[in-house]
């Protein structure tokens, strides 16, 4: 359950980029006092990942990765990319113009119970006593934030189901992605799994919302270069990282910090209220965390 330097490293930067990333997407497509207007949420999306996908390819071809994959992959891969990207992308930008964005972002991040949960139950893992307890604080954590936000779930009962349902098929992801059997790097993997997203993405959008389609707003096209560049090009291939690297409760629990800084970074730049429970779940989310990747 250690984590190395490296590793270390690549969750810090992570952290940062997922975790702002949440008041960003919100102010994308839903806008703020001081930059009102909407956006349709899956063009966001569908433009954010044109733009960061040659940004990945680009990187593949620096670093000399091979594009390659075997057609008899060809299923394994999109099962990978349905369970890790496709599900998740669609509901958690759909969803969060329902939802402030700390919520949304503490939702989606039931991932780490889930997916301790799928682990002990179908893959036989098996979970020492610090690794419960991390898995309790945080779980924990997410209750405490979610305790303020009942009454405005109420209005808005479909997004908060849809956002534990993304969660939980992020967490079975998760484990599938860590036993994958392909034979080529992780950032080739990474590379058809967002294309894949993206074509899935475009042609939803297409049909959807192609009669809102409009030229976005300044605040709306910082959001969407700050997604292709920062979550597309970057981001994804460092959970994944992480995700095939450490164990699948330590890889789930060290990104809890991902929506503490979502909640605390949407009050400062949107005007969302925090309360008591905020603060605690930090310590509790920093405990899960020591809990799972450091040495006794």
């Amino acid at each position: 359950m250690n984590a190395t330097r490296r590793q270390l490293w690549v969750l810090a930067a992570l952290t940062i980029v997922w975790g702002l990333n949440w008041p960003v997407m919100k102010l994308g497509i839903s806008g703020s006092a001081l930059h009102p207007g909407t956006y349709p949420p899956l063009t966001f999306r569908a433009l954010s990942m044109l733009l960061g996908l040659p940004v990945l390819g680009a990187a593949l071809r620096v670093l000399k990765v091979p594009f390659h994959i075997g057609r008899e992959h060809w299923r394994e891969l999109a099962i990978l990319a349905l369970t890790n990207m496709v599900l998740w992308h669609i509901v958690v930008i759909v969803a969060l113009a329902s939802l402030s964005s700390g919520r949304a972002a503490i939702l989606g991040y039931t991932m780490p119970v889930f997916s301790a949960l799928w682990g002990v139950a179908v893959f036989g893992d098996r979970l020492g006593g610090r690794q419960w307890a991390g898995v309790g604080a945080a779980g924990l954590g997410v209750l405490l934030l979610l305790t303020h936000e009942f009454q405005r779930l109420s209005g808005t009962p479909w997004a908060a189901l849809a956002m534990l349902v993304a969660a939980c098929i992020w967490a079975w992801g998760t484990h599938r992605l860590r036993r994958a059997t392909m034979p080529v790097p992780l950032l080739t993997i990474v590379f058809w799994m967002t294309a894949l997203t993206t074509v899935v993405m475009c042609v939803l959008a297409t049909l959807i919302e192609s009669p809102r389609w409009h030229l976005p707003e300044a605040h709306t096209g910082w959001a969407i270069g700050y997604n292709a560049v920062g979550v597309f090009a970057f981001a994804h291939a460092a959970w994944f990282y992480l995700a095939r690297t450490m164990p699948p409760v330590a890889s789930s629990i060290s990104v809890m910090l991902i929506p503490v800084l979502g909640t605390f970074s949407g009050a400062l730049w949107l005007g969302e209220a925090l309360h008591w429970q905020d603060f605690a779940a930090v310590a509790l989310m920093v405990a899960a965390i020591g809990a799972v990747l450091f040495r006794r």
